[in-house]
């Protein structure tokens, strides 16, 4: 315990001496290395000794040293120095770093403490300057120098530029700042009109680098301010020429100095350039200008000396020159077609503007006439425009109208149009793609008949009827099988482009193509609908894009159908159809579907259409309609054979005989008509309650009425009534008339007897009607019958 006390006291110690030591490190250790600026890449070795006399608690016990490249640990070798110190030997094969710390550590009791420090740079000798360049700004008569740095060294670098007089030893011109490129030399350094030489120097620990040396009068490289224009204007005699005053800059009137003029119109490309003008002569001529064509014209000078900068150009200055009436032919192009009526032909005639080299000026407007113009007599004319176009009628049987464009200055010659016939050779073959995003290239098989030009015509494609009037242009090569179409192009939008061949006496008939400058996916996809469905079929159908939203040829559309268990499918469709049917669908399912527009640049797809597939299809439903109509109307038959035939109506509906409405009720006995009814005259009169029959036999085969005569007997009692009424409540026969006689049938229950009311009826007044007073005569089995409460009957 007491020893590791010690130990922590005397590491305790170690530390606040380090702490105290000028940059972190003891006093008893030294750190040498072979270089502290080295070549990147290059080998670095390095030395620790410590002293143990020097270290306080480290005086006893052995000493082990390490090293740290930064915060990473390098393997070293200890050996015993000399005087009782101890050294570690380090060598680093290749220092790849272009700045790092190199630390000697020493450990003691399991801990490693700093106890010297050397800093290592690394990196490159530096780079040679390049492009050394010097101007001489008469302002301030400072000499400026700039030059191109070379690479980095990743080491402290001093940049200086150096000149030197013919006579002088050399000094520092100037040293740029701020990691700059350039710097400039004072006036009081630099002699003028005399050759000096100037370089950059470029030094750091490795080494230094020069510039190439420039051996150069100051006066030599001098910039000079731009020269003024102050007048232009045309030569009367020659118009065609211009002539051009100049004022060179204040202070460059003594030197002899060399000039450029160069100018260009508007639709020129590039500028053209005059050289060789002496600046001290103030004025040139130039020749070669067009007519009525706005230039602008700039200047600029030097000093004669082969290493003079040229000074700024000038400020631009406009000049138009004059005009002259135009020249040169119209391309032209027409259609003619008979009025009808009058005999008059009606000419549609189109022509291009003159190219800007043969307008001389601006034109104001072009006549048509159907004669040339002669000396002393104008013809008349059926067409005075500022437009490139004419609609006009003429006399049947025109073949030639004459154009011709004017200006300020006159009018042109009148250019000869010859209306041929439209029924020459057509073209073999025709085809058109992209030149560029705003252009087509129209390639065509030459006729084998001679061709003396051509007539391009494009038209957009678009949804509502246009006709771009603009829209051609005349080939004159007629060996030419290709063209360049540039006006009124745009990407993604269709061309119609047509072919014409001019022949020397006809127009050809022409070849047609349709083409894309550029294609892309289709702005939108088509929207679905569906026009049918059944259990295992779907038919969709679309309207085909708008031209404008295909942005492109479609080359198919695909239809894409899902179900709820992510079962995937589709179909590619040509592009002509507008309908498609999905098949192989499942009975009531549920199904989403989308469709695809593609071009040769990419797809787009559609929303999505919802459908669910139904249980039966169409056939099916129809069959069952139809065998539940039939059996229906089977059952209506059934029923309506049952009501007329009244065999099966008995069979399946018996008869049974309602008593109220018997005819028994309405009978009375054709015998004894002399017998009065035996009424009782105490009795109310009521209904009869009807509850048994009392049949009476015959002898089969004897029809009452013809017994045969017998022996004589005993005179016979009163008949008994075959139907009797005892009473009220009591029970009243009745009979039912048989083949063979007559039966009885209790028809009714004893309890409660139906009564019913007398049959003897009311008329209105005139007599009554009822029971007849006789029974009919051809009834004979009822000729016994005798009614008992016949009062009651016809009460």
């Amino acid at each position: 315990m007491a020893s590791r006390g010690a130990g922590a006291a005397s590491l305790l110690q170690l530390s606040l001496l380090l702490l105290l030591c000028p940059g972190g490190t003891l006093g008893c250790a030294s750190v040498a290395v072979g270089s502290p600026v080295v070549p990147l890449g290059s080998a670095v070795t390095a030395t620790c000794t410590i002293q143990r006399e020097l270290c306080q608690g480290l005086e006893q016990g052995k000493v082990r040293i390490s090293w740290m490249l930064d915060n990473k640990p390098v393997a070293g070798s200890q050996r015993q120095g000399p005087g009782g110190t101890d050294v570690s030997d380090l060598t680093l094969p290749r220092f790849n770093r272009t700045q790092a710390r190199l630390w000697c550590c020493v450990e003691w009791n399991g801990t490693r403490q700093r106890v010297g420090m050397a800093e290592i740079r690394a990196g490159y000798p530096p780079a040679k300057p390049l492009n050394l360049s010097c101007v001489l700004n008469l302002g301030d008569y400072g000499l400026t120098c700039q030059w191109e740095q070379g690479a980095n060294s990743h080491l402290p670098t001093s940049v200086a530029l150096k000149c030197a007089g013919s006579r002088a030893q050399a000094v520092t011109g100037c040293t740029p700042r701020g990691g700059h490129s350039h710097c400039t030399v004072p006036r009081p350094l630099l002699q003028l009109y005399r050759e000096m030489e100037i370089w950059v120097s470029v030094t750091n620990a490795l080494g230094t680098a020069e510039s190439e040396h420039l051996c150069i009068d100051p006066m030599d490289v001098a910039k000079l301010d731009p020269p003024t224009l102050r007048n232009i204007q045309s030569i009367p005699f020659q118009t065609d020429c211009v002539a051009l005053a100049w004022e060179v800059a204040r202070g460059t009137q003594h030197m002899e100095l060399q000039c450029e003029l160069r100018y260009r119109a508007p639709e020129d490309p590039d500028w053209t350039l005059v050289t060789g003008i002496v600046g001290r002569a103030g004025t040139a001529q130039r020749c070669g200008f067009l007519f009525g064509t706005r230039y602008r014209f700039q200047m600029r000078c030097r000093r004669s000396s082969a290493l003079a900068y040229w000074s700024e150009w000038s400020p631009g200055r406009n000049y138009t020159t004059h005009e002259k009436a135009p020249s040169g032919k119209l391309d032209t192009w027409w259609g003619a077609q008979p009025a009808g009526a009058g005999g008059r032909l009606e000419v549609q005639l189109r022509w291009k503007a003159p190219r800007w080299h043969e307008a001389n000026g601006r034109v104001l407007g072009y006549r048509v006439t159907l004669s040339p113009r002669r000396r002393g007599r104008d013809p008349s004319t059926v067409c005075n425009t500022t437009r490139t176009q004419c609609n006009f009628s003429a006399p049947a049987g025109t073949r030639r109208v004459y154009l011709s464009a004017y200006n300020a200055a006159g009018e042109s010659a009148a250019t000869e149009v010859v209306l041929l016939e439209r029924k020459g050779e057509p073209l073999a073959g025709l085809r058109a793609g992209p030149g560029g995003d705003s252009s087509l290239r129209v390639h065509w098989e030459a006729p084998l008949a001679p061709v003396v030009a051509y007539v391009l015509e494009w038209q957009q494609v678009t949804s509502e009827p246009g006709h771009c009037t603009a829209c051609w242009q005349m080939e004159h090569d007629g060996a030419a099988t290709t063209a360049l179409i540039q006006y009124g192009i745009e990407p993604f939008q269709r061309y119609n482009v047509s072919l014409y061949p001019l022949y020397k006496d006809a127009v050809g008939m022409p070849a047609h193509t349709a083409a894309y400058s550029q294609q892309r996916a289709p702005s939108h996809a088509p929207k679905l609908h569906l026009r049918s469905i059944s259990k295992s079929e779907a038919e969709l159908c679309w309207e085909p894009l708008p031209v404008e939203m295909q942005n492109g040829f479609i080359t198919n559309y695909t239809i894409f159908w899902a179900n709820s268990i992510a079962d995937v499918a589709s179909a590619t469709v040509n592009p002509s159809l507008s309908s498609f049917v999905i098949r192989g669908l499942r009975p009531s399912t549920l199904y989403k579907v989308h469709i695809m527009a593609s071009t040769a640049a990419g797809g787009t797809n559609g929303t999505s259409l919802t459908l669910v597939t139904t249980v039966l299809d169409d056939t099916e439903i129809q069959f069952l309609f139809l065998t539940l109509g039939l059996a229906f109307l089977l059952l209506i038959l059934l029923l309506i054979c049952f009501q007329k035939n009244e065999r099966v109506k008995e069979q399946l509906w018996p008869s049974v005989p309602d008593p109220a409405n018997s005819s028994l009720g309405k009978w009375v006995p054709a015998v004894l008509p002399q017998e009065p009814l035996l009424v009782p005259a105490a009795r109310e009169p009521g209904p009869a309650a009807i509850s048994t029959v009392t049949v009476l036999e015959g002898a089969p085969g004897k029809p009452p009425g013809k017994e045969p005569p017998g022996p004589p007997a005993a005179p016979p009692g009163l008949p008994r009534p075959y139907v009797r009424q005892d009473g009220p409540g009591e029970p009243v026969q009745y009979a039912r008339v048989g083949g063979a006689g007559y039966r009885g049938q209790r028809l009714l229950p004893e309890p409660g007897p139906r009564f019913y009311e007398n049959l003897r009826g009311r008329g209105d007044g005139a007599g009554d009607w009822g029971v007849p007073e006789e029974p009919p005569a051809t009834f004979p089995l009822l000729q016994g019958l005798r009614i008992g409460g016949a009062e009651e009957l016809h009460e």
